[in-house]
């Protein structure tokens, strides 16, 4: 009886350590196959989310750009204002007279920040609080495109992120590194000028006509506008 019972036992643990090499073997197949099926049933579908949950509080209105546009647009020397927000930034652009310089620019920039401020406080709205994200603003001053006088092209962007203290502005119609800028452009040209000449060479063998002057005829080639009898005879078969 004795030796029957031990039995019994050793081939019950044998079947609970079979078992268990089993669910062992066949569950990292199951979960590989349960995330290829869910993948599959989701792909074509876009992954959404918002980076900004839970922050972004208060919230700028588009009735709040509205009255920063307002404002902005009243101040001296400005034409013209555009104000979007895209991905949590707010941004005005400014346009002001094709003859301002760069000094007048900045000026235009500390009063738009002026005017912002009296419609959006800066403390509040662009800067970090309670371990709260808030917005960003960018603001926008140009005279005109550049293209239109290259010369006399004046464009001031001010930033003040909501982890900066202050304002900071730059002249970015003028390049820090002038001689490098100058570099740049030149590379810009020689391949363009490259690039063309590459096109004209290409040009005939692509199907282009090409019109041969006399002067680029070999001698003895040129035509004389008669035609041989031979000729004829073979423009008639023809």
């Amino acid at each position: 009886m004795a030796k029957k019972k031990t039995k019994r036992r050793k081939s019950h643990l044998a079947s609970i350590v079979v078992v268990v090499c089993l669910f062992l073997l066949i569950a990292p197949f199951a979960v590989l196959g349960w995330i290829l099926y869910s993948s599959s049933q989701d792909s074509g579908s876009p992954v959404l989310g918002n980076r900004y949950e839970g922050d972004l509080d208060p919230a700028i209105t588009t009735e709040n750009m509205e009255q920063v546009k307002n404002a902005v647009a009243a101040l001296d020397g400005v034409d013209s204002v555009e104000v979007t927000m895209p991905t949590a930034t707010l941004r005005v652009y400014a346009d002001i007279a094709d003859d301002a310089d760069s000094a007048a620019a900045y000026d235009v920039v500390t009063r738009m920040y002026d005017a912002v401020a009296s419609v959006l406080n800066p403390d509040v709205y662009f800067s970090q609080h309670d371990d709260m994200k808030m917005y960003d603003l960018e603001l926008h001053v140009t005279n005109h495109p550049e293209e239109e006088n290259p010369d006399n092209y004046v464009y001031v962007v001010a930033v003040k992120n909501s982890s900066m203290s202050g304002l900071k502005g730059q002249l970015l119609s003028e390049p820090v590194n002038a001689e490098l800028a100058a570099g740049l452009r030149q590379d810009v040209l020689d391949r363009e000028a490259a690039e063309a000449a590459e096109a004209a060479a290409t040009a005939a063998p692509e199907g282009g006509e090409v019109e041969i002057t006399s002067e680029e005829m070999p001698a003895g080639e040129e035509g004389s506008g008669e035609t041989t009898g031979e000729e004829a005879q073979s423009t008639e078969g023809q």
